[in-house]
């Protein structure tokens, strides 16, 4: 029996400690996973990382490894497993949209022997979700699953057009302080000149990426609509400059946009929006 002045909550109290304990070493299992991924494999690197100490680190790999969430390489250290692979599989499978994108780029990178990328916005950044590779032979950096400015990508551009003109300067400036950050990638265009040409891709429904992410690398992007005629994700073809002349890119420019379209159309998007969706 509780004793005269015994606060009632206290034994509601208790069971939250176990509760708190099990969510602290969840995020730092998931914190782990995101050190493994970002190529920090060895234990002093990930226990410097997470601020826990090398016992602890180990029984947190012991146990993600002999679930399948990590793989150990001897003597070069852990790598993400086969699990993670499985689970992303299926996180992509559940998102209705690659599945019906899917047959169109497959058809669009055959038709122009360009690698295609298919996105959707996550914040300030682009996010690959799904990739066609080119059958020129050509490598670039791009990758499913690859976050990269709005602003200093074709894809990134395309999906800009459906976004508020008011929102442009800080998506640029993001963009900028991350160009200026790494003096390997090209630098954006001034910013008058940028929102020029950003004015210029609302009216005619596409986007061009003039090798503004990637030394070398042009591309041509367009939006997808939903049936609320609103721009969900993006598409863009990408290949080498000497692929990638202007008049091309101009000829690319419709194609790249009636794929959109036709993208759209099996979201529920009706044609007749064309006016007021690309303007």
């Amino acid at each position: 029996m509780a004793g005269v002045g015994a606060n009632p909550l206290d034994a509601q109290e208790s069971p939250e400690k176990p509760q708190a304990s099990g969510t602290q070493t969840l995020m730092r299992g998931l914190a782990l996973l995101e050190c493994v991924a970002a190529g920090v494999g060895d234990v002093k690197g990930i226990a410097a990382r997470l601020g826990t100490p090398r016992s602890t680190t180990h029984r947190m790999l012991n146990s993600l490894t002999l679930e399948g969430y990590l793989h150990h390489v001897p003597y070069k250290g852990y790598l993400l497993g086969p699990k993670l692979i499985e689970l992303g599989m299926r996180a992509l499978e559940q998102r209705p949209l690659v599945a019906v994108a899917r047959p169109h780029i497959e058809a669009l990178a055959r038709l122009t022997g360009d690698t295609v990328h298919l996105g959707v916005v996550e914040g300030a950044e682009v996010f690959y979700l799904d990739k066609i590779p080119n059958t020129r032979g050509l490598e670039m950096r791009s990758r499913i699953g690859l976050r990269m400015p709005l602003a200093s990508t074709g894809l990134g551009k395309a999906l800009l057009l459906g976004l508020p003109r008011d929102r442009w300067p800080e998506l640029y400036e993001h963009a900028r302080r991350l160009t200026a950050a790494a003096p390997e990638r090209p630098p954006l265009a001034p910013w008058p000149e940028f929102e020029s040409r950003l004015a210029a891709y609302v009216e005619r429904g596409w986007s061009f990426d003039l090798e503004e992410n990637e030394i070398g690398i042009r591309c041509v992007g367009a939006p997808i609509r939903d049936v609320r005629n609103q721009v969900v994700a993006a598409i863009s073809v990408a290949s080498a400059v000497p692929y990638m002349p202007d008049e091309r890119m101009e000829e690319l420019g419709p194609i790249v946009l009636a794929v959109a379209d036709a993208i759209s159309k099996d979201l529920g998007w009706k044609r007749d929006e064309r006016a007021s969706g690309h303007r």
